[in-house]
């Protein structure tokens, strides 16, 4: 399954390289390997979509897409229905040092990402509904909604585990976007 997902995550990166009119990297560049591992695939495609949110870091300035990117941050973070203080630290940590949400001042980040988590974790249902409000305003730009949902793939993935309720608030946030899960392998 993961060399699907990799093989699609590759043809969206020469997409999107081929419609930005990419400079002088090549498309095999680096990217080539074929694993057997699920392991190590499941990291080469949160690499391949880390690199394809990074090429779009000067279009993703938006405040729907930091938003939304929030909402989807704490949403994964709180898919099993709680966040411990040590998971609250871990993804604001990724979040603080992802290259595309630099754009961003680091206090917006927190603060947005903080309030839905404490809504998730006042009340979990309550909290995903306002959270997937959040999100489905990014629907707007396509790219931006691809990009909220690679956020959150790459803060799933981090860890080198998608854990089953991780990929499922990321369907649901396919879902909301309009964006087809299965670009991702979901």
């Amino acid at each position: 399954m993961w060399d699907r997902i990799k093989d699609q995550a590759k043809g969206l990166q020469q997409q999107s390289q081929g419609a930005r009119g990419s400079g002088g990297h090549g498309p095999g560049s680096g990217s080539g390997s074929r694993s057997g591992s699920g392991s190590s695939s499941k990291a080469q495609l949160v690499g391949v979509l880390k690199s394809q949110l990074t090429s779009l870091k000067t279009e993703l300035k938006s405040g729907a897409y930091r938003d939304a990117s929030m909402a989807m941050c704490a949403l994964v973070a709180a898919a099993d229905g709680s966040v411990d203080p040590a998971e609250r630290q871990h993804v604001e940590s990724l979040i603080l040092q992802n290259d595309v949400l630099q754009n961003f001042p680091p206090d917006q980040l927190r603060q947005r990402f903080n309030k839905h988590v404490d809504q998730l974790s006042f009340n979990f249902q309550q909290g995903k509904t306002e959270a997937m409000q959040e999100i489905a305003k990014a629907a707007k730009k396509p790219a931006e909604a691809k990009a909220v949902v690679q956020t959150g793939f790459v803060v799933a993935g981090a860890d080198g585990y998608i854990a089953p309720a991780e990929e499922q608030v990321l369907r649901e946030a396919c879902a909301a976007l309009g964006v087809s899960p299965q670009e991702f392998g979901l």
